[in-house]
């Protein structure tokens, strides 16, 4: 029986929301989960900078002994997924925004799909390939949304601070005519209430979380069958975190996303 190490990286705290995922789905191995907070938020960065620090993410779980890294934000995945897979040997996993899935699920109520995420992911090459991809009737309207990565890593998720960020980025936006909504940055699902707020109860909120760990599910059964057993490490941009205060954080984030 073989358990194997799964190496996750963010810029924060977002890619919790992934691997609350995977510890649902998949619980049986031993996680390592890198939020590079000395660096965040990664979305207003430049492209290069960006690079450098998912590229020392991964290098630094490798050295931990990950057999897979999922890199579990958007914005590191369209700058430097590709570059890593040519580097390394191991699966690397990265994140999609749910673009199909959404265009899909609006065409069914002939609405269109609001694609939301930080200004770096909505401007790379990955997205325009999706959109060239996918959105063949020019349904899909992208709005960034940066301050949430901000909000998120301040751990704070109060109406007072959240609510008009949003209301003031969402109004160029004629709300009633999307039938489906991505949330394209690991981070927006924290805020997936708050955002619900502006949408009718019938709208889409869609993520890529279930998919990459879907995927990540697939990898694992080809390598390994073992005793179920929850185990995650967390670092802070190459530091094992050892405040008891810091993991409780990080362990109270990963509770609420599996109350959800």
């Amino acid at each position: 029986m073989i358990k194997l190490k799964i190496g996750f990286l963010d810029s924060g705290i977002g890619g919790l929301t992934v691997l609350s995922e995977a510890l649902k789905k998949i619980p049986n191995h031993e996680y390592l989960y890198y939020a590079d907070s000395v660096h965040a938020p990664y979305g207003e960065k430049p492209k290069e900078e960006v690079r450098q620090y998912v590229c020392d993410a991964v290098d630094f779980l490798i050295k931990q002994g990950a057999e897979i890294v999922v890199i579990a934000c958007n914005t590191a995945t369209s700058i430097a997924a590709a570059e890593l897979r040519n580097k390394y040997s191991i699966p690397i996993i990265g994140m999609e925004p749910a673009v199909k899935p959404a265009i899909e699920l609006s065409q069914k109520v002939n609405k269109r799909v609001l694609v939301t995420a930080t200004p770096l992911t909505l401007k790379e090459e990955k997205m325009k390939k999706l959109l060239k991809q996918y959105d063949k009737y020019g349904v899909v309207d992208l709005c960034p949304l940066s301050k949430l990565v901000n909000f998120a890593e301040n751990f704070d998720f109060s109406d007072e601070t959240v609510l008009p960020y949003l209301e003031r980025e969402l109004s160029p936006f004629n709300l009633e005519n999307y039938g489906s909504i991505v949330l394209g940055c690991t981070h927006f699902p924290l805020f997936s209430e708050q955002i619900r707020t502006f949408f009718s109860s019938d709208v889409a909120i869609v993520t890529g979380n279930l998919g990459t760990v879907n995927y990540l599910g697939e990898m694992i059964a080809e390598r390994s069958t073992i005793t179920p057993k929850k185990n995650v490490t967390f670092y802070y941009s190459g530091s094992m975190v050892i405040e008891e205060k810091e993991i409780e954080s990080f362990n109270y984030i990963l509770r609420q996303l599996n109350a959800m």
